[in-house]
């Protein structure tokens, strides 16, 4: 699930820089799989607890998996979103796409691979690692959002696909909180300690 998770969120943000609405239609038409995929695995691990009923590290990796599951879904979700807005910013006017968008864009694809080796490799320093990446993107998500707004308002013409390119790199840092909340996952399941909402800034 978290190859077909990666693989989305890709082709989700190579259509919209790319303004191709036929890979964005692709990625909208596959979301079926992966919904698929969330509730095989839920229920797997509803059968765990119910007929094994573990307990101690067991538990925990039961309990992160679910966890897990859901964020990736929802990840999937927002790459769906982001390629609707695709298909949108691929039709005139056109809007230029800030530069600073690649730079978001690949530290969300490398928070999302991170804290899925985190969680493969059972690495909480690199959970940690990943967390920590989370502030840059929203200094990028901040600085694209000016940027988004100041062109809208030199023309009306921009109104409309300023919009669709603001809600897409609103998704694209919801991907990257969502991989902050894995981290954080794996954090809890290696060491025993909840920490979502604690990490931010932690030198640890």
């Amino acid at each position: 699930m978290g190859a077909s998770v990666e693989e989305v969120i890709y082709k989700a943000i190579k259509a919209l820089q790319q303004r191709d609405a036929g890979l964005a239609a692709a990625v909208v038409e596959g979301d079926g799989s992966i919904d698929e995929l969330e509730n095989r695995i839920d229920e797997e691990c509803l059968k765990i607890l119910a007929l094994h009923q573990p307990v101690a590290t067991d538990l925990r990796r039961i309990a992160a998996v679910l966890m897990i599951n859901t964020d990736l879904e929802r990840m999937a979700d927002l790459a769906v979103d982001i390629a609707e807005r695709a298909e949108v910013l691929a039709a005139p006017p056109r809007l230029a796409i800030p530069k600073e968008l690649q730079r978001m864009a690949d530290l969300t694809t490398v928070m999302v691979r991170d804290c899925l080796n985190a969680f493969v490799n059972l690495d909480a320093r690199q959970a940690r690692q990943v967390v920590r990446l989370d502030d840059e993107v929203d200094r990028l998500n901040a600085d694209i959002i000016r940027e988004i707004v100041a062109a809208m308002r030199q023309s009306a013409d921009n109104v409309e696909p300023g919009l669709s390119l603001f809600s897409a790199v609103r998704h694209l840092e919801r991907i990257a909180d969502h991989a902050t909340n894995i981290a954080e996952d794996v954090v809890y399941l290696v060491e025993g300690e909840i920490v979502r909402h604690r990490l931010e800034g932690s030198d640890a």
